[in-house]
């Protein structure tokens, strides 16, 4: 199949480019012809990837079998939108709340009007003077609560999801549209990779020692962006409430501190500064891997959440560590234990601690000095936690996914979008006229036809 692309690469410094990369190659690989196509191409970019200036023309001498869009909840997306808009495609989701992103995007070029249309169009049921809030500035709990993909969902031949339960609750978004919601698919994320005890051994000893952390003292860890959404200062509190029982432990915050969260602050109010490690970015996948397997356990909260599935979590799993997540929707068909009965939601063997957010200093304090005082715990929920990430989140696996919903997608017609806002149809094409008029009539057609048909 020959694909177009619309994803960032690396060295962009998103989850998003890092799987589209190792995506791509995989499917490339499996023979199918992809260009992947970006804002702006760097020089250091892997081959094929072009602009996406470059699209309309190299698809108009050759048309592509299918569009694949990748959106994740970050500017990073910004240029793909009208992409996907004209050119309906494959639409991947890696958060299925894209509200901050969009609409920061249209708030941003002064498009406040059109904003408010995709919020009345995203949220029928809801009033439409809600939108003022994001409008003035009171935007944050208004983006955890309404998706606003909508319309991308009436412009794709097919939309994916993470896991099937997110796939279930976007349905539910869309029931009110049941062709929309008929066009709610799933796919695995695959990230990460098996750990050899010898190289978990080694990088255990290289990485305490460049840390100066004791060889057997238990060492917790917290992977990605550190901020507030992570649940830091939770986990901080806990920490200090699990080191009487666990004198040696040690807490490492591997990430690059987000800009509205003054880590620094946090650790100095608590006097933590001498127990908590801070890495900062880890700029390798090995780094980020080696530093997993240096852990005992590690702590992958989100609240609130848009939804994403942790990439650091999926490695933690890979090298057969015990994990603490927030009990979430997306994630129920996860097996897991409640810490506060110790039971498990499955009759599989559980491979992560799940805490109730609405409980979560409680458990977490509970999870802490249980992982920190029962290693055989670690050990069997690391052993789980392997076998499940073998069967579930492996790259394979994600490109066998892949594989079947964009042949699914490339047989379906494009949704309706008759009902669409009419900013997401405009075509522009009276501008671009306007534009090119001087150039001549004929070459002003030409030019017109080459973009907008």
């Amino acid at each position: 199949m020959r694909i177009a692309w619309f994803s960032p690469v690396p060295p962009v410094k998103s989850g998003v480019a890092g799987r589209t990369a190792e995506l791509v190659g995989a499917l490339r690989a499996r023979g199918h012809e992809i260009d992947v196509f970006v804002d702006e191409p760097v020089a250091q970019a892997a081959p094929n990837v072009r602009s996406a200036h470059d699209f309309i023309w190299r698809h108009a001498q050759k048309p592509y079998d299918l569009n694949v869009y990748q959106f994740g909840n970050s500017s990073h997306h910004d240029y793909a939108w009208p992409y996907a808009f004209r050119y309906p495609g494959l639409v991947a989701l890696h958060d299925t709340y894209l509200h901050h992103a969009r609409a920061a995007l249209l708030l941003r070029e002064f498009r406040a009007a059109d904003y408010r249309t995709e919020f009345r169009f995203d949220e029928p049921s809801v009033s439409a003077d809600l939108a003022e809030l994001a409008v003035h500035g009171f935007d944050t709990p208004l983006y955890y609560r309404w998706p606003l993909v909508r319309t991308l969902a009436a412009t794709a031949r097919l939309v994916i999801t993470h896991g099937e339960a997110a796939a279930a609750e976007l349905r539910s978004h869309l029931e009110d549209a049941p062709d929309l919601a008929g066009r709610v698919s799933s796919v695995a994320l695959g990230e990460g990779e098996r750990v050899s005890k010898v190289r978990a051994a080694e990088a255990r000893a290289r990485v305490r020692q460049r840390y100066r952390i004791a060889q057997d003292s238990v060492l917790f860890g917290v992977f990605g962006g550190i901020a507030p959404e992570k649940r830091i200062d939770q986990i901080l509190d806990a920490f200090e409430a699990a080191r009487p029982a666990i004198p040696s432990c040690r807490l490492m915050l591997a990430g690059a501190a987000a800009s509205h969260y003054d880590l620094a602050a946090a650790l100095a109010a608590r006097g933590q500064t001498g127990s908590v490690i801070v890495t900062g970015y880890l700029e390798t996948d090995d780094e980020l891997t080696d530093h997993l397997a240096a852990c005992d356990a590690t702590f992958n909260l989100r609240w609130p959440t848009a939804r994403e599935t942790s990439g650091p979590w999926l490695r933690a799993l890979a090298a057969e560590r015990p994990t603490v997540i927030t009990d979430l929707l997306d994630l129920r068909g996860v097996p897991s234990m409640d810490p506060r009965t110790w039971r498990r939601n499955q009759p599989a063997d559980p491979v992560c601690i799940a805490i109730d957010v609405l409980d979560e200093d409680h458990s977490l304090r509970l999870a802490m000095r249980r992982l920190g005082t029962d290693r055989a715990l670690r050990e069997a929920l690391g052993r789980a936690a392997g076998e499940w990430w073998s069967r579930e989140h492996t790259l394979e696996r994600m490109a066998d996914d892949y594989e079947r919903a964009m042949e699914d997608a490339r047989r379906r017609a494009p949704a309706s979008a008759a009902n669409v806002p009419a900013h997401v149809r405009d075509r522009f094409d009276r501008t671009l006229g306007k534009l090119t008029a001087d150039f001549g009539s004929d070459v002003s057609e030409r030019i017109r036809a080459l973009s907008i048909d």
